[in-house]
């Protein structure tokens, strides 16, 4: 797979980019429990804390290259990449409404899929 015209080469330590991503993902929810939009909207704090989250998952998947879709297949791994340059770059101009979408409908499916791969994983693969 190529994003960018760049082959997307492989972490040395696919377990932890794998456990990054669930880790990260169960802090967002940790930080989003019992909230609706309204509430995720109006809690800055809790909106900095799921931002910054997500860029770490976008970091980790960028990290894990070319092996995530062969680890999670079904994950949009172009997407989950991406979120992170407007994170970083647009800070200023962060649709919250997109972001609470991407925590209520892709979260979840990405935290199972990574909590499976992690099970199927070899030891030593840090």
């Amino acid at each position: 797979m190529k994003l960018t015209g760049i082959a997307l080469l492989p972490s040395k330590k696919p377990a932890r980019r794998v456990r990054d991503i669930i880790e990260n993902a169960e802090a967002i929810f940790s930080y989003t429990a019992g909230m609706d939009f309204a509430a995720f909207q109006a809690n800055h704090q809790a909106a900095d804390a799921t931002e910054r989250c997500l860029m770490r998952i976008s970091e980790a998947a960028s990290k894990l290259g070319d092996l995530a879709p062969l680890l999670m297949p079904d994950q949009p791994w172009a997407r989950i990449r991406a979120i992170g340059n407007p994170l970083r770059h647009e800070y200023d101009d962060i649709d919250q409404q997109q972001i609470w979408e991407i925590v209520q409908v892709s979260l979840s499916p990405l935290l199972a899929a990574c909590k499976e791969a992690l099970a199927r994983m070899p030891e030593g693969t840090a």
